[in-house]
């Protein structure tokens, strides 16, 4: 008999996730339908995503050799029923205060950073790169993380290291930009390029650094299509960029200056949305989503 999700202690809420207490050394990381974008969480969910989400986080935690936050299985006894499948069992962690981020091409905030100070948080890049140009080798830039509403900032390594100390933060860049090069390169094997990824880091109680919250899901990264890649041009991708698009078309008529909140997401774009997670979970693990979430129903 499954546990009821009211009997754990409710310690969090981001704009994704859910943060529960089962016990002293274990929490329950509940993965929601929820879709934010510009800071904003939007309406309506959509369909299946949390499962998504979980699938590519649990795929990626399996096949990166690295200390993660697993503390069991998709559908360890610990889950209820109600979050079955869009749930994971973690150990208790440290969190460390940053979001470390992997760019292996220049695109989003990282772009503007570039065209403004030819340098993307203090990294000195090449002139006459443009959208979507592939960096010479990729680059760590980590920003802080922020409170739900607030934008994170980018920041130095230096920031970094003075934080952290340099022994920690030369850890944090090595095992952010080691991680990203073998998911990029499984990726490409699958005609998928990773442009670049954020990653969240917690320490244990050996002081060791493990690798936690999602790793390299739609939400966290941004996945291309390798056919039909063209520098200079904003690239099709699987993940919400298709929501973002529409926000700023003409379409939504939403002022993203203004202090309205966004409108009502369209059933067309909720659709196409879900349909591009759940290829993006496909075409990069191999396997067939509803394949997988008959596992976990």
């Amino acid at each position: 008999m499954r546990p009821e999700l009211s009997t754990y202690a409710h310690l969090s809420a981001g704009k994704v996730r859910e943060m529960y207490e089962i016990d002293e050394d274990r929490l329950l990381m509940v993965v929601s339908d929820r879709i934010s974008a510009y800071d904003h969480i939007l309406d309506p969910e959509i369909p299946d995503k949390g499962r998504v989400l979980t699938a590519m986080s649990m795929y990626f935690f399996e096949n990166l050799d690295f200390p993660n936050h697993l503390a069991g299985s998709i559908d360890d006894p610990a889950i209820p029923e109600s979050v079955l499948g869009r749930a994971m069992v973690c150990k208790k962690l440290k969190m460390l205060p940053f979001e470390c981020v992997a760019r292996g091409y220049l695109t989003g905030s990282g772009l503007k950073e570039y065209e403004a100070t030819g340098s993307v948080c203090g990294v000195k890049l090449p002139e006459g790169l443009e959208e979507a140009s592939k960096l010479p080798e990729p680059i760590f830039t980590p920003a802080t993380k922020a409170d739900l509403g607030d934008h994170d900032e980018n920041v130095s390594f230096e920031y970094v290291a003075e934080k952290l100390g340099e022994a920690r933060a030369n850890e944090l860049r090595d095992a952010t930009l080691a991680i990203y090069s073998k998911a990029a390169k499984l990726a490409e094997e699958r005609g998928i390029i990773l442009a670049d990824t954020k990653l969240e880091f917690g320490i244990d109680e050996n002081g060791t650094l493990v690798l936690a919250d999602e790793v390299l899901t739609p939400d966290s990264s941004r996945y291309w299509p390798a056919d039909g890649y063209e520098p200079g041009q904003v690239q099709p991708s699987f993940d919400k960029q298709y929501v973002r698009n529409w926000l700023t078309s003409p379409k939504s008529g939403w002022d993203m200056k203004s202090t309205a909140n966004p409108p009502h997401l369209p059933g067309s774009v909720v659709e196409a949305t879900r349909e591009r997670y759940i290829e993006a979970f496909e075409r990069i693990t191999g396997k067939k989503f509803h394949d997988w979430i008959g596992c976990c129903v």
